[in-house]
């Protein structure tokens, strides 16, 4: 199982470079089916939301209008049926959370 840690999101923005969320490769189980990689898709979307929340400038998600006969990450591509609601969710989430930084800004808690 991979594991996200969405406090690199803050960490990786201090490089001034954009950062881009992949959404269908973290929820990989990498070798999980012997020679091939399982998933869990139905985690894409709480994934997808929280790193909206924290703050991404770009997402990345492999979409397939048939997952089981995709040619490759058949176990994680995300069904194209889906994909308007989720980007939609991460287009509600950014607005919220730029909305949350113009009222009260960013909680820059410091590092010892």
């Amino acid at each position: 199982m991979l594991v996200n840690d969405f406090k690199c999101f803050p960490i990786m923005a201090e490089t001034g470079y954009p950062v881009c969320f992949d959404a269908t490769h973290s929820i990989q189980l990498p070798t999980s089916m012997g020679n091939i990689s399982g998933g869990q898709r139905e985690y894409i979307p709480h994934l997808v939301r929280g790193a909206a929340a924290v703050g991404i400038n770009a997402l990345f998600m492999e979409v397939h209008n048939d997952p089981p006969n995709a040619k490759s990450d058949a176990n994680t591509v995300l069904d194209i049926q889906y994909l308007e609601r989720i980007l939609s969710q991460a287009k509600y989430m950014h607005e919220q959370r730029l909305e949350l930084l113009e009222k009260w800004g960013e909680d820059n808690v410091h590092r010892n």
